[in-house]
């Protein structure tokens, strides 16, 4: 990845521009952390990117950056710039491009974040972010209170990288967050959803929660997390918390999530239950409850069967079996056979199958 990256920054710099990697890639880079995403930033404007790159596109260009893909390797090319002013605590308005590193870096939201290596490799460190590396703090760039109120979403991202990364906040930002809170209301539902998943799924989201509720935030992102469970993915911790903000899930996180609520209160050992709700479910729903999920693992794998196309007789047999139309009754039939077969009162094969039929509803 770093090889392909610097003959990015080659190949921009053979055309007479400046070129530097900069931000979370350095900082990775230097936490010994894999990562296939890479800022770029140039005195090169959009345009005269998208003239060295054939494979560009230009998803930002009025807030002067392009997207550049190579090798299943993500750029992100920005001009140096200025944001002047901010429409909607996340986005500038107006923008200067400029020609001066260390003017673009006093930008960015964290020190740590500052970092910048050049076509050779060096590491260029302009507002000492190596010593917040080296001290695992995170410290704004600038003035913090200035910096959250500016962009809301840097609180979210300070409790991120406090999560992921396992830094501690500096005196002054954990203060700033206190004063400013408030703003998270400012933030869209979106916006805010996405940095709260990428802290519930990492593996250290305890720590991530734990220090949301410490400082108040739970209450302004409307979230209660009184019931919430960290033994488990992402999914489960939305499952296990009190959503009263209009978050944003996706039809297949909103059914999941439904499924998961009702197995809850379902016994997750239960053969019907098991067929009914799968594995995923039940497993997520046995965290949360208390469930063992060796247990319901190993009762899940147990299963006469699975799905439906596991029973060993089909619809159209039993409607020939039994002479029926169909109709609602033929559903009831079969829903009455699965939950024999499941409770071990028919096995699954054909003739016991056609033995109960006929006894039963002929």
């Amino acid at each position: 990845m770093l090889d392909v990256a610097l003959k990015v920054l080659k190949n921009i710099e053979e055309h007479g521009f400046k070129a530097y990697i900069v931000g979370g890639f350095v900082r990775d880079y230097i936490l010994g952390n894999a990562t296939n995403d890479v800022d770029i930033c140039t005195n090169a404007t959009p345009k005269e990117i998208k003239d060295i790159f054939d494979n560009i596109t230009l998803p930002k260009e009025e807030y002067g950056a392009v997207r550049l893909d190579i090798k299943k390797c993500r750029f992100d090319i920005m001009t140096f710039r200025k944001e002047k002013t901010y429409s909607d605590r996340r986005r500038p308005i107006e923008i200067e491009y400029i020609d001066d590193l260390q003017e673009d870096v006093k930008r960015r939201d964290f020190k740590m974040n500052t970092l910048c290596m050049d076509k050779d490799g060096n590491i260029i460190d302009l507002l000492d972010g190596k010593r917040d590396i080296d001290d695992k703090m995170i410290n704004t760039v600038g003035d913090s209170i200035v910096r959250f109120i500016e962009d809301p979403l840097r609180i979210l991202r300070a409790i991120r990288f406090y999560t992921t990364l396992d830094f501690d906040l500096s005196h002054e930002v954990r203060d700033a967050i206190l004063r400013t809170k408030s703003e998270l209301s400012r933030l869209s539902y979106q916006r805010k959803k996405e940095e709260l998943d990428r802290i519930f799924c990492h593996n250290n989201a305890k720590r991530g929660i734990d220090i949301i509720i410490e400082l108040g935030l739970d209450k302004e992102l409307e979230l209660d997390f009184s019931k919430c469970v960290f033994d488990t993915d992402l999914i489960g911790i939305w499952a296990s918390i009190d959503v009263k903000g209009n978050y944003p899930f996706s039809k297949n996180e909103r059914d999941l999530i439904t499924k998961i609520k009702k197995a809850m209160t379902l016994d997750n050992l239960d053969n019907r239950v098991l067929f009914k709700y799968g594995l995923y479910v039940n497993v997520i729903a046995g965290s949360l409850n208390g469930t063992d999920r060796k247990a319901i693992a190993n009762k899940y794998e147990n299963l006469p069967i699975k799905a439906k196309s596991d029973v060993n007789i089909t619809t159209n047999q039993i409607m020939g079996l039994l002479e029926l139309e169909p109709s609602e009754k033929i559903k009831e039939i079969y829903d009455d056979l699965i939950n024999n077969i499941l409770c071990g009162k028919v096995l699954n094969n054909y003739e016991d199958i056609v033995n109960y039929l006929i006894s039963k509803y002929k």
